[in-house]
């Protein structure tokens, strides 16, 4: 059976404690799919226990990833493998809810090209996330819900579903971190396509260590934070983006 959604899992040397988080998106995830657990080298260390749970379950892939190093790399490769005409990001921290990735992918589904899993959306929550980086996430999606109409309070989080159409057409052109997100979703404001969101609980990982570098990557979010405030932008109706 043909997968309704690819789930793209970024990993980076989780090890054995990428199992958990996989095992609950296999038991969670009820629409038939294709789990993409991307590594960026044959040696990352979560790669052999993602081999090891493909042999269980066939819904899972471990792939790797030959754009180059970091997430965001990572995340192009998995939609550029993805056979589903709907794509879902999440992380192999643990920290998204994969109970919802159903309900992301009806979303897009019945025609929004983003659906967001949104911490700041009445009755959202972030739970144990540091107070700077969660400071700057929200005063980012709330002034972007606010005052760019970017329809949904969270932009800045990677937990979210995508119609593969709408980035074909668009590009993802981020090269590093985790700032795809916020990128796709300042495409769909500027092309005018639907935007929606749910609200999610985000918990802060329980093992290893974030992968995130705040100093590094703010910069990039600044890029597709500005981009977003800018004047509509016509899709061609056979060539795409324009």
């Amino acid at each position: 059976m043909k997968p309704r959604v690819s789930v793209v899992v970024t990993a980076y040397n989780e090890g054995e404690a990428i199992l958990a988080p996989l095992r609950r998106l296999l038991e969670a995830v009820t629409l038939p799919c294709e789990i993409l657990v991307v590594v960026d080298s044959p040696d990352d260390t979560s790669f052999p226990w993602v081999e090891k749970l493909s042999r269980d379950d066939d819904r899972i892939r471990g792939v790797l990833n030959t754009f180059g190093p970091g997430p965001a790399r990572a995340i192009r490769y998995g939609f550029a493998e993805a056979v589903a005409p709907v794509v879902v990001v999440t992380m192999a921290d643990g920290c998204d809810d994969p109970h919802q990735i159903d309900s992301l992918a009806r979303l897009v589904e019945r025609g929004v090209v983003v659906a967001a899993a949104s911490r700041y959306a009445r009755g959202g929550q972030q739970i144990g996330a540091p107070l700077l980086k969660g400071m700057m996430s929200r005063a980012a999606g709330m002034s972007l819900r606010l005052f760019a109409r970017v329809g949904t309070w969270d932009a800045t989080n990677s937990f979210k579903a995508y119609s593969k159409e709408f980035v074909d057409t668009v590009g993802i052109e981020s090269d590093a971190g985790f700032e795809v997100g916020i990128e796709l979703v300042a495409k769909a404001r500027r092309y005018r396509l639907p935007v929606a969101e749910i609200p999610t609980i985000w918990l802060e990982r329980q093992s290893g260590v974030s992968n995130f570098k705040i100093r590094q990557w703010i910069p990039r979010y600044m890029r597709w934070y500005r981009f977003a405030f800018g004047r509509p932008i016509a899709l061609e109706p056979e060539t795409g983006a324009r």
